[in-house]
């Protein structure tokens, strides 16, 4: 067990260093003078020789990346150009909203989507089936900024029940505030990844139920409940989990259009912003931090599989 986690969490280490060697390529590399393209057209010679002094452009590449890297490695993102702050500022400032939108969203997922998914797969073949598949289907087919507008429409302006836009933080405002804000774009964000967990677990789930050691327990007088849930469902788990992980990654790294549509301060936000303002710092610091969540998530994703399965750990 020791060696098999020790082996996945050794994995994660050159996916990183070829993130970062990506990123630093993306401003060093790319067409035009990076000084240029950060200052403007309207520039002059002093101030392009400033930023390409204080990016550390007048040295070779390969020493401009190691000097790159012992920054990040002592948490030093580098300092924005439109704000003058540093980037790790800029991205705790917006941390909250994203992180508590995607745990909102990523939890009504799974308590909507794997409850959907098992009854589908009990009852194979039948309207309920064909019900939860079509509205899965309608959850992949629908644009999630069209469904937004849509949340919109109905619960904001037409009945009145909730915001149209804006953010409260639990920390600042409450858990009811917060919830009054955010359940719209949870629902939002949500959607894609309900269809997508529902047909997940009807597929893993029908794999499960004709296995034999089903056929035993309902020999054995166990109930359906106690069938589903805990003998198929828990056997059913690995790739349902994996959804589930790779889900809640794509939500910290896909909530773009979310935070745009409803004007919510967040990482989504600030990426947009950072582009349209050609923060290259910022661009590069958010590349770094969501791509070191994706693979933080999928490393507990694969240590959690030696858990459900238990001859993962002797492989």
């Amino acid at each position: 067990m020791f060696s098999y986690c020790l082996r996945r969490t050794l994995a994660a280490v050159p996916v990183m260093v070829v993130v970062a060697l990506f990123v630093f390529l993306l401003l060093r590399l790319s067409p035009g003078d990076p000084a240029a393209i950060i200052a403007g057209d309207m520039a002059t010679p002093e101030q392009l020789d400033r930023i390409r002094e204080t990016l550390g452009l007048n040295q070779p590449i390969y020493l401009q990346f190691f000097n790159w890297g012992g920054e990040l490695l002592r948490g030093d993102f580098g300092t924005s150009l439109m704000s003058n702050l540093p980037v790790t500022q800029l991205m705790a400032q917006r941390l909250e909203p994203t992180v508590s939108l995607a745990l909102l969203s990523i939890v009504l997922s799974v308590v909507v989507a794997v409850p959907m998914g098992v009854i589908a797969a009990w009852k194979h073949g039948s309207l309920i089936d064909n019900v939860v598949m079509s509205v899965s289907v309608l959850g992949f087919s629908v644009p999630v900024f069209v469904i937004g507008y849509i949340l919109i429409k109905i619960f904001a302006i037409d009945l009145g029940w909730l915001p149209v836009q804006g953010f409260k933080r639990v920390s600042e405002e409450g858990f009811g505030p917060f919830i009054r804000h955010a359940i719209l774009p949870a629902l939002m964000l949500s959607t894609i990844y309900i269809a997508l967990i529902a047909r997940m677990t009807r597929a893993s789930m029908l794999d499960v139920l004709g296995e034999d050691f089903v056929r035993t327990a309902h020999a054995k007088g166990a109930s359906e409940k106690r069938v589903l849930f805990k003998h198929a469902l828990r056997n059913a788990g690995v790739p349902i989990l994996e959804v589930i992980g790779t889900g809640f990654a794509l939500m910290i790294t896909g909530v773009v259009v979310t935070e745009s549509v409803f004007n919510i301060p967040g990482l989504g936000r600030l990426t947009v912003d950072a582009i349209l303002a050609r923060d290259y710092p910022v661009i590069q610091g958010l590349i770094l931090v969501t791509s070191g969540v994706y693979v933080l998530i999928n490393l507990a994703i694969d240590l959690s599989y030696a858990l459900l399965d238990p001859r993962i750990r002797y492989q």
